[in-house]
Parts: structure tokens; C-alpha cells; sequence
């Protein structure tokens, strides 16, 4: 009897600790909360804030005002293709976008008088730019605008390789813009016109990648 008893009693104790063994290995596995120091978080882009900002509280007008600066730098990136582009291709491209968008540009300038019995601010002009990573565009000015930096593009070795890579990325943004609006806006001009925008962009970036291919083989693709 003592010895059953004793084994028992062993038998308790050791499964006694292996239960608690247990629990401290569970506690141990748990990952801790690390502390997060908040000035090491990366800063929020107070211009893609603003951009979220706007175009959900009116995106009508926020587009209005971002496209058309926009729209402005294309066509600045144009004029200087018309005078140093070699490619005859590009030449043709440039006057197209040139055309377009002045034409698009104007029946904002309109649209804008029309629904909100003004003119568009001129402070606002310039917030449309700098808001592709790229090495043509400028962070914002002391006056809070951005600006395009078109120097780069103007002294470039190689002027119709460096206008392809900066006109493609330029119209993707684009039509990431026309893409946001045609979500959020119930005008059917602002609708007619994104959809115009993005389906003449989306053409406009598949030649240019075209001939970047065809004319840089040894370059890789753009943004494939």
C-alpha cells in the first residue's frame, strides 16, 4: 500500500510539472509587442493626403484643378519635342498631345467657370505636379506649388529616350487620375472625358513603349 501510494503521488507531481513546463514554453513562444518608436514611422505625402482628400469631397473640382497643371507640363514636354525630337514618330505623338490636351484644357477651364462661378484659382495651378517619382519633377515650391523641372529633359544626351521614359510615366499617372474621378464623379462631361483620357493615354503608352523597344533593344522595356 505505501509503495502504490508513493508512486502515485510520484505520478502527480511529475505530471504536475510537465503541465507547468508547459505553460512556460507556451508564454516563452508568445511574440511580445516591440516598442515603436513614432520617429522612426516613414511620413505620411501630405500631397497624396490632399489628393485622397480632395477627391472625396469634390471630385469634380479636385480634378479639374489637378489636370489641368498636369495637362500644362505634357504639353511643355511636347513643345520641346517638336523642336529636339530626332524621331519623326515622336514628333507627330508630341503635336497630338499638344492638340488633345490644350483642347481637353480649355473645356475644364469652362466647365469650372460654369459649375463654380469662377475661374480657376491660379494659387492652385501647379498642385497637379511632382506627384510622379521622377527626375524631371521638383518637390514643392516656397509658395506651396509644385513646378516642373523641364531642364533635365531640355539638356538630355539622348532627348527622345529620355522623353519616352518621362512621358510614359507622365501618362500613367494620368490615368490613374481619370481612373479615380470616373469612380467618384456623377457629371457625365467629367465622365466622358476620363474615359476619353485614359483610353488616348493607354494607346499613347503602349507605341511608346513600342518604339522604345524597337528603338533601345538593349535597354530594358518601360514599366512592363
Amino acid at each position: 500500500m505505501t509503495t502504490k501510494l508513493t508512486y502515485r503521488l510520484f505520478e502527480g507531481l511529475a505530471g504536475s510539472i510537465l503541465v507547468l513546463l508547459g505553460v512556460l514554453l507556451t508564454a516563452k513562444a508568445v511574440p511580445q509587442p516591440l516598442a515603436v518608436n513614432p520617429a522612426d514611422l516613414p511620413a505620411r505625402d501630405p500631397a497624396a493626403t490632399d489628393w485622397q482628400v480632395g477627391m472625396m469631397a469634390q471630385p469634380d473640382q479636385h480634378f479639374i484643378v489637378m489636370m489641368l497643371p498636369h495637362h500644362e507640363d505634357a504639353i511643355a514636354m511636347a513643345d520641346l519635342a517638336l523642336s529636339r525630337a530626332h524621331h519623326p514618330e515622336l514628333k507627330t505623338l508630341a503635336q497630338r498631345i499638344k492638340q488633345t490636351q490644350t483642347q481637353e484644357n480649355r473645356q475644364m477651364r469652362a466647365w469650372y467657370q460654369q459649375w463654380f462661378g469662377q475661374s480657376v484659382p491660379t494659387e492652385s495651378m501647379g498642385r497637379g505636379r511632382g506627384l510622379i517619382a521622377g527626375r524631371n519633377w521638383q518637390r514643392p515650391s516656397q509658395t506651396g506649388c509644385m513646378s516642373t523641372d523641364l531642364e533635365p529633359l531640355n539638356t538630355a544626351p539622348d532627348f527622345d529616350r529620355t522623353f519616352l521614359e518621362t512621358m510614359i510615366s507622365h501618362h500613367q499617372m494620368g490615368i490613374r487620375m481619370a481612373e479615380m474621378v470616373l469612380a467618384r464623379s456623377d457629371r457625365p462631361e467629367i465622365q466622358t472625358l476620363a474615359q476619353a483620357i485614359i483610353q488616348a493615354q493607354t494607346a499613347e503608352i503602349d507605341q511608346m513603349q513600342y518604339w522604345y523597344q524597337e528603338w533601345y533593344p538593349e535597354g530594358v522595356a518601360v514599366n512592363e
